[in-house]
């Protein structure tokens, strides 16, 4: 299977950008693509590291379901040592997100951190694909925690006579 018809199944449409695997499962599946500042059709897209896998989306909407965004802002703003490593995560996103702009982009260009995030904690699962794609991200390996390990027996996408889909057989473990 190419990663580009695993990816589309697992997003549930298709890429609308090169797909660049950065992480992927103990079944060897795409986790974690890295998307470019812009998209196929020039829109600026601010977040670099997209989370692909349907467990740790499952898992990461639960939490999110129950405040994690809140729980997440809440440390942010209580742990002025975790404030400090979540800023620098921050701004190593958006700085290496803007070096990848190519310099016959269009005029506009993506913006904020993670996410594209300006202020606050947009999203959990952005946060976590950031960690999971190597990077160091507090809130991400926060995430990780909750979520791993992404202990999947059997693949959450098969190939079946040529034909990619997602597996009927797969369930949460």
């Amino acid at each position: 299977m190419d990663d580009r018809s695993v990816v589309a199944v697992q997003i549930g449409r298709q890429p609308r950008s090169l797909v660049d695997v950065v992480a992927r499962c103990r079944l060897d599946l795409p986790t974690v693509t890295k998307v470019p500042p812009h998209l196929d059709d020039g829109t600026p897209f601010p977040t670099t590291y997209w989370l692909t896998c349907p467990l740790a989306n499952r898992r990461i909407g639960r939490i999110e379901a129950g405040g994690g965004v809140k729980a997440a802002e809440s440390r942010i703003a209580s742990d002025p040592e975790f404030a400090a490593e979540y800023a620098a995560a921050m701004a190593r996103y958006e700085s290496d997100r803007n070096a990848l702009v190519d310099a016959d982009a269009p005029a506009h260009l993506p913006s904020g951190g993670v996410g594209g995030s300006r202020r606050g904690v947009k999203c959990l699962h952005a946060h976590y694909a950031d960690h999971a794609a190597g990077n160091r991200n507090p809130v991400g390996a926060d995430t990780a925690e909750l979520v791993e390990p992404l202990n999947c027996t059997i693949p959450c996408v098969v190939e079946t006579d040529g034909v990619v889909a997602s597996n009927p057989d797969w369930v949460e473990p």
